[in-house]
């Protein structure tokens, strides 16, 4: 991917003015079916990525970090493909994106626009030669039965030619909303889009433009008719796909509660308790094969540790060397990207820790559980198998770290991850993450030690539906009740002892608020579910 417009030495040095690339070049897939074949067909609409961009326009002031926005025309478009809509990225980063260009294979699947509407102009100071340039936003008008998907940017007031960019068939589009702003001044802003509808079986494909708050109606995206799966990556190719991008995780040097494998948890005492037959708690066999399967959670089982202080002790520790990680494979935005959902077990989590200021005060039982399902995600374009993004499971949330923002393992492709003291919330930069505000709330501490592990070791596909039963599922993948058990801690009396060392009620209110913002099981309240009840499993991390 390259930016094919230089600027003059009058132009400020922003992070947009180089270009992101992964650490190391891409390996040869094994082959397969459409995977990394470079182009997809979405039912007489083929598409094709583009990662290279000619600048168009600069604004420095505005949006992220106040540094501004540029935006950019997609250039080096394969013959017989045309424009969808340009693209946008905030000037706080390294140039690092892609936008769709299309094909008609049907006759009719594009057309040229009507039309086009200035949505907005303004003028960006600071530019090349110590000038003053404006900037103008087409909207394109379609023809009937034909929607836009992208937007123009130009430096004139002249309407762009018509044959700029191609409107799409109205049935191989879907509706989007909103993503991340990319910049915003004067009430005018601009937006990356994804659909509305995200999921494993959502047809929804990103087209990688942006739309602004100004268009009417907002742009759709495109939709894959042809949404069968014949892009997905193959068993081999997955097996290349996470030996090169498997990340290294960290944990802190002061961590006691460690991973392990599901299997190391059941063999070394881990027991199935039922509801009312509490007395007669009964061993889980390896792989979970015992374990009551079915749809829903009814609240009859639940998992515990062993019962003898010191076998309950070592558990509670994990195992690092046995641990595994478990791969769930899904396709997103209609199948043109690949996300790989990675879970980890702990058999424990650990208490929390509250910072008051410049104090660190321990929160007793609050914070820990039985049971810790944590996850990360990496999302893989099913184009060129190249990594574009990381989710990384945080509580009851979670955040998307883009790859040009990923630290890497050593100079190759492997991304690098920290999970947090105790709570093992998962940060893509080491240090501390406070949950609150003014100096006050829950502590998440990271950073580098020699407890690490690299996930490429030991790993294993867990569940792929769209490979139609090419993959067995462990029987405790389809454990839908508890993995630990319902205790009340009495964490209400935690946090007044906490609050009677606090000056003010804005201090106390702002803790409070820091602790409400943690998951039920972190209070000892219900016990955690296994990965497949996530809302994630079937849907979108956000």
């Amino acid at each position: 991917m390259g930016n094919k417009s230089s600027a003059q030495s009058s132009t400020p040095s922003l992070p947009i003015d180089s270009t992101f690339n992964l650490p190391s070049p891409l390996p040869s897939w094994p082959s397969g079916e459409g995977f990394g074949k470079g182009r997809i067909d979405l039912g007489g609409l083929e598409v094709f990525q583009v990662e290279t961009f000619n600048k168009v326009w600069t604004v420095y002031e505005g949006g992220q970090d106040n540094l501004g926005a540029t935006f950019f025309e997609p250039s080096s478009v394969p013959e017989g493909f045309t424009i969808l809509g340009f693209y946008a990225q905030p000037n706080n980063r390294k140039l690092f994106g892609w936008t769709l260009v299309g094909k008609d294979l049907s006759g009719d699947s594009l057309r040229p626009p009507v039309d086009f509407l200035l949505l907005w102009s303004g003028k960006s100071t600071k530019v090349e030669n110590n000038g003053v340039e404006t900037g103008f936003f087409w909207q394109p008008v379609p023809p009937d039965g034909y929607n836009a998907v992208g937007l123009v940017v130009t430096t004139s007031g002249e309407k762009p030619p018509l044959d700029k960019i191609r409107c799409v068939r109205s049935d191989l589009t879907d509706q989007s909303e909103s993503d991340n702003q990319i910049w915003e001044s004067n009430g005018f802003s601009v937006s990356s889009s994804k659909p509305i509808n995200r999921g494993t079986q959502a047809s929804g494909v990103c087209v990688g433009t942006f739309f602004s708050n100004s268009s009417n109606p907002t742009l759709p995206c495109l939709k894959n008719n042809k949404f069968d799966f014949s892009c997905m990556p193959s068993k081999p190719q997955i097996d290349a796909l996470f030996q090169a991008y498997a990340p290294w995780i960290y944990f802190h040097k002061d961590e006691k509660y460690l991973p392990s494998s599901v299997n190391w948890f059941f063999s070394n005492g881990a027991l199935l308790y039922k509801n009312g037959d509490e007395s007669n708690p009964v061993p889980v066999e390896p792989n979970g094969l015992n374990l009551p399967q079915g749809e829903s959670n009814d609240g009859l089982y639940w998992l515990d540790l062993p019962v003898p202080s010191d076998a309950r002790k070592r558990v509670q520790g994990g195992d690092l060397q046995s641990m595994e990680v478990y791969l769930h494979i899904k396709p997103v935005f209609g199948g043109t990207f690949t996300d790989i959902a990675v879970w980890m077990f702990y058999p424990f989590n650990g208490p929390s820790r509250a910072k008051l200021k410049a104090a660190t005060i321990p929160l007793g039982k609050i914070g820990e559980h039985i049971g810790d399902w944590e996850h990360f995600t990496l999302r893989i374009s099913n184009f060129n198998g190249k990594l574009y993004r990381m989710y990384l499971s945080q509580h009851s949330g979670g955040s998307w770290t883009d790859a040009s923002e990923i630290e890497f393992q050593g100079g190759g492709n492997k991304p690098v991850a920290y999970a947090s003291l105790n709570g093992h919330a998962m940060y893509s930069k080491p240090g501390l993450v406070l949950q609150g505000k003014d100096n006050v709330g829950i502590r998440n501490d990271t950073g580098k030690s020699e407890k690490v592990i690299d996930t490429a070791v030991r790993f294993r596909v867990v569940a792929a539906e769209y490979m139609r039963g090419e993959v067995e599922e462990p029987a405790w993948l389809n454990y839908m009740r508890h993995w630990g058990p319902k205790i009340d801690y009495g964490h209400e009396n935690e946090i007044r002892g906490v609050e009677k060392i606090m000056v003010g009620e804005s201090l106390k209110n702002t803790f409070r608020s820091a602790v409400k913002g943690l998951p039920n099981e972190v209070f000892g309240e219900e016990g955690p579910t296994g990965p497949k009840l996530k809302r994630n499993w079937l849907g979108d991390e956000d």
